[in-house]
């Protein structure tokens, strides 16, 4: 069987780099995307990649610079530059500077395909120089997740059973613990990745406004319908729609959908026309459906046409096998970012990521490592983490403890339940905060 080849796609445009990516999955190679020049700088230490296909124009570093990187440090990689450029000299020039090719915008999927074969080819017969891993690559990951714990395991199980199938999906977890990404996990690793994927906050769009966007609405349907408009619904066709948080959705906009499931149809605010529709519907919730259910505000019928299959999406807390993964892949991220190098963590720090709670999930976990990555000169100390993290440290039992010993566990754990609020804690130790503050240090 042969080697797919791998393309790395640079954009600070995410539209355009799924788009590329939808097109070139289809003609079978396998892509890595960057969103800046520091990231594909990243991305080309640590993977052997066969072609660049960039963009020129991007924020502090313009995609020129890149293509003159890799035509210095991997003079046998193929670079296409997606351009703007209408002249032939302005092409002419970007090819001087170290450019295979360049590809005009706006450009078909044909012609894609086409630059594609074309820079491969110029390669065929060389091999292209790769340089030495800086770091280990990161394992069991999917899509843009990570994990070596069962609880993850579980939840990429049940994506690979659902990834081909048009089977609606109920996606349950607190906030922060990716639910999204489980839903771009889906969609993007089976076989209708390259039809769109569409996103919609139902908490985010004011309820007035929710159905209207995502079923769509004649001219003259209501005050301000000035012309016939899609909804997300109709943008979805032959692909996915991601519904986050379902549980807000208003009863009309219930009523609309489960039509849409039953149905497998669509009827624009104003029209008496139903139009036939092939998409799939992920949801998502952090709320407790079963309970709305009582309340009277979330259809019973819906919710079980939604749940056909179910991901519980584990909290962090029940996942800390998996938390030194994910704060690699954030200090990658954010050194590179940042930094514009790697960025190393004291094991004393990491023990304190991993010993803590967590809940805000990964979220919480990834504003952390962002931030420490900012305050730090290199490597990531217990100085650079907040102190309600800190706090939080279970030490092993050594027979009996001291008095001292004790008390400072108890501080720590009424400073844990304030969620480090040093004044409320004073008050339930029944100490003022000058006191406290000197028991901290």
């Amino acid at each position: 069987m042969l080697k797919k080849e791998n393309i790395l796609l640079v954009d600070d445009d995410i539209d355009i780099l799924e788009l590329l990516q939808r097109h070139l999955k289809s003609m079978d190679y396998h892509t890595y995307k960057a969103v800046s020049v520091k990231e594909a700088l990243y991305i080309l230490k640590d993977t052997e990649i066969d072609l660049l296909v960039t963009d020129i124009n991007m924020p502090e570093i313009d995609g020129l610079e890149l293509v003159k990187h890799v035509a210095e440090h991997y003079p046998n990689m193929p670079k296409l530059v997606v351009t703007g450029f209408p002249s032939v000299e302005d092409a002419s020039s970007v090819i001087k500077h170290g450019a295979t090719d360049y590809l005009t915008k706006p450009f078909t999927k044909v012609e894609l395909e086409l630059a594609v074969k074309k820079a491969l080819a110029s390669k065929k017969g060389k091999k292209t120089l790769k340089a030495p891993p800086v770091k280990p690559a990161l394992n069991n990951s999917y899509g843009d997740m990570i994990g070596n714990s069962e609880a993850f395991q579980k939840v990429t199980e049940i994506i690979d059973r659902v990834k081909d199938n048009r089977a609606t999906v109920l996606v349950r977890g607190e906030s922060g613990t990716g639910k999204e990404l489980v839903a771009r996990a889906i969609h993007y690793s089976g076989k209708y990745a390259r039809a769109p994927f569409i996103a919609v906050n139902c908490g985010a769009i004011p309820e007035s406004l929710l159905e209207a966007e995502l079923f769509g609405y004649t001219k003259g349907a209501f005050t301000g319908a000035n012309e016939n408009r899609n909804g997300f619904f109709q943008a979805a066709h032959g692909g996915t729609i991601f519904l986050d948080e379902i549980g807000n959705a208003p009863l009309p906009v219930q009523n609309r959908l489960l039509r849409v499931l039953q149905e497998k149809e669509v009827t624009k605010i104003g029209s008496q026309k139903a139009e036939k529709l092939d998409v799939r519907v992920i949801a998502a919730t952090n709320s407790n459906l079963e309970e709305l259910i009582q309340k009277k505000t979330f259809r019973e019928d819906l919710y079980y046409r939604l749940s056909v299959v179910a991901v519980d999406v584990p909290p962090l807390r029940e996942r800390s096998l998996d938390i030194p993964l994910l704060v690699e892949k954030f200090i990658q991220k954010y050194g590179i970012e940042y930094k514009d190098r790697f960025v190393r963590i004291a094991e004393d720090a990491l023990e304190v990521l991993k010993r803590y709670s967590w809940p805000g999930n990964i979220r919480e976990l990834e504003n952390v490592v962002q931030r420490a990555v900012i305050m730090c000169d290199g490597q990531i100390k217990l100085e650079h983490l907040p102190d309600e993290l800190k706090y939080k440290i279970d030490f092993p039992e050594k027979g009996f403890k001291t008095l001292q010993e004790k008390e400072k566990e108890y501080i720590q754990e009424v400073l844990l339940s304030t969620q480090g609020n040093k004044t409320k804690a004073a008050e339930i130790l029944g100490i003022n905060r000058k006191t406290l503050r000197e028991k901290l240090k």
